[in-house]
């Protein structure tokens, strides 16, 4: 006796449940397409897939961020937007002496706080995101100046900051500031940096925090991205560029950083 099924193939034309969901799914597209038809509608579709693709790469690879204080003038100025690229420690690469990066405070210059209404939150995130509103209260930009085993001091007989024994001259300082009125001779722990902005004198950075817990040293992994170019104004449309000060500073081992 066979005991094998026979195998019947059978005209999908006369399946009414295949023939059912395909008429299901052609309706339902049928449906999408009047739903956008029209000027104002495929407008709308375009300028949601627009924001879609700008969020995106908002988050991994290119961020605008607004400049809210004059900490960094004259690099960057109050209304200046900054675009920060987050991909440039990413792949191996470490901030260096002379970077001007966009960090998260948390833990470091600020304590860390509960995250609170998750929806305002998100608009908040999201308009910062475009650079439409100003970044989180918690994010701060500034310049690196000591990395991971640096021996920075302020200041020298003239005045400067010295890094591993070299004295620093900085001329991306606002004018009429000195390196710094607040004394400090620290060693920066590895995987931590020291931060200043470019206006000392109006600048809240590492040095306001050498009492607290972590002595005002930002994680690494805490950094957001390099900033690259200012955006807007687009009088103001410039790189911002890496400073040669610290091309005679030598790492703590003998090497140039």
């Amino acid at each position: 006796m066979d005991t094998e099924a026979q195998h019947t193939e059978r005209d999908p034309r006369a399946d009414p449940d295949q023939g059912s969901a395909r008429g299901s799914r052609s309706a339902r597209f049928t449906t999408l397409t009047r739903r956008l038809d029209g000027p104002w509608r495929k407008a709308g579709a375009l300028f949601a897939l627009c924001v879609v693709f700008l969020l995106l790469l908002s988050h991994f690879v290119m961020q605008p961020f607004l400049i809210p204080s004059g900490s960094m003038e004259p690099t960057l100025q109050v209304g200046d937007r900054v675009l920060v690229d987050k991909l440039a420690y990413r792949f191996g690469d470490s901030p260096r002496r002379g970077d001007v990066v966009v960090f998260d405070g948390r833990g470091s210059f600020v304590r860390e706080a509960p995250e609170g209404n998750p929806v305002g939150r998100a608009v908040r995130s999201m308009g910062a995101a475009l650079g439409l509103s100003e970044p989180a209260e918690t994010d701060y930009v500034k310049r690196v100046i000591g990395v991971g085993g640096d021996h920075v001091v302020c200041c020298d007989r003239h005045g400067r900051i010295e890094v591993n024994g070299t004295a620093v001259d900085e001329p991306y300082l606002h004018p009429g500031d000195s390196p710094s009125q607040v004394p400090f001779d620290i060693v920066v722990p590895e995987g931590t940096l020291w931060m200043l902005g470019d206006h000392r004198s109006r600048s809240s950075d590492s040095r306001d925090h050498l009492g607290d817990p972590g002595g005002g040293m930002v994680p690494v992994d805490r950094v957001i991205g390099r900033a690259e170019v200012i955006g807007w104004p687009f009088a103001r449309w410039t790189s911002v560029k890496n400073s040669d000060a610290f091309a005679a500073v030598r790492d703590p081992g003998g090497g140039h950083g």
